[in-house]
């Protein structure tokens, strides 16, 4: 049965013998798993152009903004190295050199306080806002009707939709010296309490803040991870024995470590940026000390004070460790096995 039949050729008198695996894959070229053509050359650039021209044209919306607000303006970086006016063209600035980069080397106050600031509020992030969508996913998958899982996600996927401005007022008219809190205690002789101004809590403010507003968004790519394990893996684990728990850390967990790895690693990318919006409505409660970070340092002396060339010279550094954060974490990435973000072909 490994062989086909031996057909006898009228013309030659002689058997052809065909494998069975050839013949399970005979038919047309393209029936085939490779898209190459015979002979086993690669299509030219053009050639897959063509091919994939709609997706091209789907795609060029989106690359068209992507370099319109992203790279472009990656040519503002010069700013760092002169003595920019806004009021004279970008080239014809006076050059300083390295001259804006003191704050950093040489140690600025405001600076050095502004990245401590930068730094805490990124830690308690990734260690609180971070796994928030997982764990709110896992206890989403959980749900057995569906119905009430579809009901639960669209109330939590809400506040993403509200802008800051709606988020902190929102805070301010529970929360505020006026808000309906302080009113209640207020109402029973009990002295109130200074949420919003006390720059102690203020880290512990931005991040109960960001878990409300993004948690609920941030499941949906752990949903749809965990709609791609295989339920097999779980009538096996029940099989065996396994608790819920053991499910979970051994079936669920893996079955979305990846993705996990990938967003962590973006987040790293991203771990300078702690929320300029958030920050700055809210900074006049707490003062500059407890609230500034680089996002606000940078336009608080650019916008405002006028120091076009330090600033970008902040924002500059902030880029470059960004992108050196997300490079090293995804080679620590493929040291232990995971895709990462990107490949080496």
């Amino acid at each position: 049965m490994a062989r086909a039949n031996e057909v006898l050729s009228p013309q030659a008198g002689k058997s052809i013998t065909t494998d069975h695996a050839v013949v399970a894959g005979s038919g047309p070229p393209s029936a085939g798993g490779s898209s190459s053509p015979p002979g086993g050359n690669q299509l030219s650039w053009w050639a897959r152009a063509r091919r994939d021209k709609i997706l091209l044209l789907m795609a060029l919306p989106g690359l068209v903004l992507m370099l319109a607000f992203h790279y472009l303006p990656l040519f503002g970086n010069l700013i760092a190295f002169q003595e920019y006016l806004p009021f004279v063209p970008l080239g014809r600035s006076a050059w300083v050199g390295w001259d804006n980069f003191a704050v950093i080397f040489n140690g600025d106050a405001e600076f050095l306080n502004a990245l401590k600031n930068t730094l805490l509020i990124t830690l308690v992030q990734v260690v609180f806002v971070f796994p928030a969508p997982i764990a709110l996913a896992l206890l989403l998958n959980s749900l057995l009707s569906e119905r009430i899982k579809r009901i639960v996600q669209s109330v939590l996927y809400l506040p993403h939709f509200l802008s800051w401005v709606i988020v902190i007022a929102i805070f301010q008219q529970i929360l505020g010296g006026s808000g309906l809190i302080n009113n209640v205690l207020r109402s029973h002789g009990i002295d109130t309490i200074d949420f919003l101004g006390n720059p102690d809590s203020f880290i512990t403010l931005l991040t109960s803040q960001v878990i409300w507003k993004d948690s609920g968004w941030g499941t949906i790519l752990f949903l749809a991870a965990l709609t791609q394990i295989d339920p097999g893996l779980y009538e096996a684990a029940r099989v065996d024995g396994a608790s819920r728990w053991r499910q979970l850390w051994h079936v669920t967990v893996p079955g979305i470590r990846g993705l996990i790895i990938l967003l962590l690693i973006l987040r790293l990318g991203d771990s300078l940026t702690v929320g300029f919006e958030q920050i700055i409505l809210q900074q006049n409660l707490v003062g500059r000390p407890a609230s500034e970070v680089l996002d606000t340092y940078v336009y608080n002396n650019g916008v405002l004070a006028g120091q076009w060339g330090v600033s970008a010279a902040v924002g500059l550094v902030k880029g470059l460790f960004g992108v050196a954060l997300v490079i090293g974490a995804n080679k620590v990435a493929h040291i232990f096995g995971e895709a990462g973000v990107y490949q080496k072909p």
